[in-house]
């Protein structure tokens, strides 16, 4: 069963800056160390409602990574990964509601303090990057893999609301109530020139959106493709949209 949100991936060109402006925001950054082999070095800020935000920037170019060619389109929010108590279930779940979901991928991370995270991960794959999540089973336990400072001077304690934009949004909305068991909730997003569906997974609430006519979501779609657009932050002192410049692309608001 697909539980909560894991973690949402923000894709940033200069990991250290980033790290600071997010800091001077009011998150409690940790290091989190290299993926060996893959290109990529992140940080990571932990939420008491177990989420978390990745922050990705590659030490090299990896032109085949999946990340790579969302940061050279202005990176941000690219991707999220969903906890699951049934790894294998849900991979294979998503797969038969039409996901392209490639087979399960050990991967690792070696931490600033020289501890080694194991994990396994099954990946949404092509265009479904960051419309359907990836999943993950733990090698080494989440403990170690999820910072444990989850405090922040901002005051915010968790995800919210994740926005996606699609294409088909009957497609993905099959995919996710063949997925959780519950049917999707109508919505429409005037403002954005968009309807959708909504779903709450554990704590978390997606919303799926899909363009009506001239906006927001059509000009996202037509200038980054299906992808994640926007989240909120629950728990913050006071409620305002963080600056693109700072937050390195990522459309967030503290509310």
């Amino acid at each position: 069963m697909l539980t909560a949100i894991d973690h949402l991936v923000i894709a940033v060109p200069d990991l250290d800056a980033a790290i600071k402006t997010y800091r001077d925001l009011g998150f409690t950054v940790a290091a989190g160390g290299r993926h060996p082999g893959v290109g990529t070095d992140n940080a990571l800020i932990a939420f008491r409602d177990s989420a978390y935000l990745e922050l990705v920037g590659f030490y090299e170019p990896r032109p085949d990574h999946r990340w790579w060619a969302p940061l050279q389109k202005g990176g941000g929010l690219v991707d999220f990964c969903l906890q699951t108590d049934d790894f294998a279930g849900d991979a294979d779940l998503l797969r038969r509601a039409g996901v392209d979901m490639g087979e399960p991928e050990r991967r690792h991370r070696l931490r600033p303090d020289g501890v080694e995270v194991r994990w396994v991960c099954a990946l949404a794959r092509g265009a479904h990057r960051g419309v359907a999540p990836f999943v993950l089973a733990e090698g080494t336990g989440r403990d170690e893999r999820v910072p444990r400072q989850r405090v922040h001077a901002n005051g915010v304690t968790g995800v919210g609301r994740v926005t996606v934009v699609v294409h088909e949004l009957a497609a993905v909305r099959r995919w996710y109530e063949q997925a959780l068991g519950v049917p999707g909730q109508d919505i429409a997003c005037p403002e954005l020139g968009a309807t959708g569906a909504r779903f709450t997974i554990g704590p978390h609430t997606f919303e799926f959106l899909a363009p009506t006519g001239a906006g927001a979501v059509r000009d996202w779609l037509a200038a980054r493709g299906a992808s994640p657009y926007a989240a909120s932050l629950v728990g913050a002192s006071r409620p305002v949209p963080l600056d693109l410049g700072r937050t390195w692309g990522a459309r967030l608001a503290l509310a």
